[in-house]
């Protein structure tokens, strides 16, 4: 291989680093600032009850810690044939979970539901695989709204 070609190839590497980095700046210059403060969420667990409701489980990732999560509970209703919130509570403390544990195989060791009025609902998450399943939590769906019980 000779010099000159050796050179080419290092300021041709150079130029392609420089490059990478312009594209990246212009690219994050032009994010949002919402886009780049929302939290990365998944859900994790959902159920139908009946026609009238629709409960979900979605793990929040902090924004602050990016090993913490907040599990946030939704209730829908079915208002013209679409389904609407009609409330949400968080489960546990705000972020007070981990948000691999909650993502993984197994996040969900309880979730339990039934189509009564009111209905009765059990939540019981992974805390980590060494410490194994949370204590269940048990709340009361009525009328669209969640209630501690």
């Amino acid at each position: 291989m000779s010099l000159s070609r050796t050179r080419t190839r290092g300021v041709t590497a150079a130029a392609l680093a420089a490059l990478a980095a312009t594209t990246l700046t212009v690219a994050d210059a032009g994010a949002s600032p919402a886009a780049a403060a929302a939290p990365q969420k998944r859900q994790i667990a959902s159920s139908v009850l009946g026609t009238d409701y629709k409960i979900t489980l979605t793990a929040l990732r902090s924004t602050e810690d990016r090993y913490a999560a907040s599990v946030r509970l939704q209730v829908y209703k079915k208002v013209g044939g679409a389904w609407k919130e009609s409330d949400r509570v968080t489960v546990g403390d705000v972020g007070g979970w981990f948000w691999y544990p909650l993502t993984g195989s197994g996040a969900v060791c309880q979730f339990s539901t039934a189509g009564t009025e009111p209905a009765p609902l059990t939540v019981s998450l992974l805390l980590t695989p060494s410490l194994g399943c949370s204590e269940p939590a048990h709340y009361v769906v009525k009328q669209g709204r969640v209630y501690a019980d």
